[in-house]
């Protein structure tokens, strides 16, 4: 389990009634959950928070490469920006132990545990699959992100579907799992998960099966209990930041006011609309405009 500090973005002190936990999960892969945390740590940096990110996808490591790219940016270049607390942690292999596995169990719990001490918001991200150490991160969250492309295939994610009738047959192994992880967040501490499901668009959707996913995601929130927001368009420029360690939200301050356009402006507020959606306090000092 390895961490590296950041700086803070403020001198606030923990919140006293604990940070806020912020899971980002969906088992399936490419549905741009590292990319979504990346630009959520930073958005919430720019609040004036103090914010803890765990990256709990360690093997593949996406975010924690984000981050070391920005790290890196900050030091070549010499340009200040938000850094967050992070750390990193990996399933165990499949050849460990019991008593290993239940060691890195325990690591992550004291982790987590430890940040919401220290921490206003901690931001995980989780793997692509359904080990012990995401399942734990899961049952901690106050609130669960899941982004999905806006298409049919990856709706599978969250239910399955017959195909001739275009009707959900039931619950994804996924969606069971958030269910039995909201059991155990509410047995540990009566705490509850807001569960938001993050609609990323896509172009290439057509019209009939843009409205069956409309149709199929709504019934689908009402049966399990999940909010729906609107998440990114598909643009080049959240892909094209992440080699320099830089999100949408740093343009502004790094190239200039002047530097950005339509489309960057159009990106930073569909950022901003999903760490709305948090719900979060306001900061513990006044809040910077983030327009």
């Amino acid at each position: 389990m390895l961490g590296f500090g950041g700086k803070k973005a403020s001198d606030n002190g923990p919140n006293s009634k604990g940070a806020h936990v912020v899971v980002i999960g969906n088992e399936k892969g490419g549905s741009g959950k590292s990319t979504t945390t990346m630009h959520m740590i930073v958005a919430l940096l720019q609040q004036g928070r103090n914010v803890a990110s765990i990256d709990v996808d360690a093997r593949q490591g996406t975010l924690s490469r984000y981050i070391a790219n920005r790290e890196r940016f900050v030091q070549v270049s010499g340009t200040d920006v938000e850094m967050p607390y992070h750390y990193r942690v990996e399933e165990p292999s499949e050849a460990a132990s019991a008593a290993e596995r239940q060691s890195e169990c325990d690591k992550l719990r004291l982790l987590i545990e430890g940040a919401l001490i220290n921490h206003d918001v901690v931001l995980i991200d989780t793997p692509g699959s359904a080990g012990s150490l995401s399942r734990i991160a899961h049952s901690y969250a106050d609130t669960l992100v899941t982004p999905i492309n806006d298409s049919l295939v990856d709706f599978d994610v969250l239910a399955h579907v017959d195909g001739a009738k275009m009707d959900i047959k039931g619950p994804s192994h996924y969606a069971e799992m958030i269910w039995d992880q909201k059991k155990k967040r509410a047995d540990r501490d009566g705490g509850t998960i807001d569960w938001i499901v993050m609609r990323n668009r896509l172009s290439s959707l057509d019209a009939h099966n843009k409205r069956e996913m409309e149709r199929l995601i709504r019934e689908l929130a009402h049966r399990i209990r999940f909010r729906i927001i609107p998440g990114f368009g598909e643009r080049v420029i959240f892909r094209e930041l992440f080699l320099v360690g830089l999100t949408i939200m740093d343009l502004k301050d790094v190239a200039g006011p002047q530097s950005l356009s339509a489309s960057h402006h159009a990106a930073r507020q569909e950022v901003l609309t999903i760490v709305n959606a948090l719900g979060l306090p306001p900061p513990p000092d006044s809040i910077v405009g983030l327009d």
